[in-house]
């Protein structure tokens, strides 16, 4: 059953150029997997269908990486660190919750940009990226996403470059910052045996990520997909709140 909903979940996230780390957090908490495997996990499923995406945008030429430069600047190494924190069950399941929440409401804004265009690009200060990058990597690390969820409302929400760009870009945001952050996790795991009932996960979400590649180019409008998505995350969110808090 959970392969399935990661299928779907998958489905989702990648239409719109995310990977689905809040959800598959959330749904592994919610069916009770062992909180320490928990990050791993996801950030597993995250490097592949971030990496679907990218291979997809790449082979269009699409990506540009001197505009997520500062972002990665600041990421990458607070990804990393913030993945080898040690932090309480409650702690993490409260800051999942925070994630989820701040995504979901993030996201209902940023569908009405899809409709936007040729609006005024502005241009983020150097340091303004790196710290924005810097924030969202710390807080990926150590509960276990790619970021590209909080990332991308943010640089819609700024104007930071046309909509088709920032999503392109996210997809790789999350790429990287997932495989930073699984580096830091995996150092404070030592079973890894631990992991075997869970590998059918990965295969569900690579077939997921290519349906959800394909809504986004043939299929649904990137606005009602932008949509979707965060009423999926919006959910997940309160499904999860009445684990934790009830």
């Amino acid at each position: 059953m959970l392969s399935i909903i990661f299928f779907f979940v998958a489905a989702t996230y990648a239409s719109v150029g995310f990977a689905g780390g809040t959800s598959y957090l959330a749904l592994l908490t919610i069916y009770d997997v062992e909180y320490l495997l928990i990050p791993i996990i996801a950030l597993t499923c995250n490097i592949i269908v971030a990496s679907g995406n990218c291979f997809n945008y790449i082979r269009a030429g699409n990506l540009d990486l001197k505009f997520l430069t500062p972002y990665f600047l600041g990421s990458i190494p607070l990804a990393y660190i913030g993945g080898k924190f040690q932090i309480t069950k409650d702690f993490f399941q409260i800051l999942l919750f925070c994630c989820l929440t701040i995504s979901s409401l993030l996201l209902l804004i940023q569908a009405r940009q899809y409709k936007l265009t040729n609006q005024i690009i502005k241009k983020i200060p150097f340091f303004v990226a790196v710290m924005i990058g810097a924030i969202i990597g710390l807080v990926s690390g150590i509960v276990g996403i790619g970021g590209g969820i909080i990332l991308s409302p943010i640089l819609f929400n700024l104007k930071a470059a046309q909509p088709n760009k920032i999503v392109m870009a996210t997809s790789l945001f999350i790429l990287i910052n997932s495989i930073a952050g699984f580096l830091g996790q995996i150092q404070k795991f030592n079973n890894i045996s631990q992991l075997q009932p869970y590998l059918y996960l990965p295969l569900a979400v690579l077939l997921g990520g290519q349906l959800g590649n394909f809504l986004n180019i043939k299929i649904l409008k990137s606005h009602i997909l932008a949509l979707l998505t965060s009423m999926l995350v919006l959910i997940v969110a309160i499904r999860l709140s009445l684990k934790i808090f009830f």
